[in-house]
């Protein structure tokens, strides 16, 4: 198999996708790299990632594979567990206390730090709209957090949000209220369920 044999395929194993890091355990040079990005027409949608002419980028993927410790929280994350209706208008993002954002804020990216405590309660992975998989805060996690920030959502956003949530037959309301009392907002989470459980 040639070089630029290996290269296909990592492109099909990762669906249009060409990570740098992986040419490289293939043991292939940069040089190698540069020829067939350029004979294949490939796009350079970030450092090190590059995707085919029929490839839709996908931000959220190519941000999580850039910054692997980053989750996706806020109105992301209500959007990727199918809270809201309306895509999010901005990316948001969970990062632990310590870690420097300010690369991904130049990028227009919000990014919250948290308490290393805190940081990961309620993480799963979850799929894009394009069918790759991102680290995301559950739906109880993101319950948690909208009740914990109110006046960062819009009202509809924040109503809506809450209604489906509580709407679904696989939500877990022992979780809900584990994340609560972890984030200190045990008694907000419990008018909440009283009212519309």
């Amino acid at each position: 198999m040639t070089k630029y044999d290996q290269m296909e395929e990592l492109i099909k194993l990762n669906r249009g996708y060409l990570f740098s890091s992986a040419v490289e355990k293939e043991g292939i040079s940069r040089t190698y790299l540069a020829s067939f990005v350029k004979d294949r027409k490939l796009e350079k949608v970030a450092k090190g990632v590059y995707v085919t002419e029929d490839t839709w980028a996908d931000r959220l993927y190519i941000l999580q594979y850039s910054n692997p410790k980053i989750i996706f929280s806020g109105e992301t994350a209500l959007y990727l567990n199918m809270l809201m209706e309306r895509e999010y208008s901005d990316i948001v993002v969970s990062v632990p206390e310590g870690h420097n954002g300010s690369r991904r804020r130049e990028r227009g990216v919000i990014v919250h730090k948290e308490r290393i405590s805190v940081f990961g309660l309620g993480e799963i992975e979850i799929k894009t709209n394009y069918g790759n998989t991102v680290r995301a805060y559950n739906s109880e996690r993101c319950i948690c957090d909208m009740v914990r920030s109110r006046s960062k959502y819009e009202v509809q956003t924040y109503q809506s949000a809450m209604k489906s949530y509580m709407k679904r037959k696989e939500k877990d309301l022992s979780k809900l209220s584990q994340y609560a009392d972890k984030l200190g907002i045990r008694d907000e989470i419990n008018k909440y369920v009283e009212v519309m459980v």
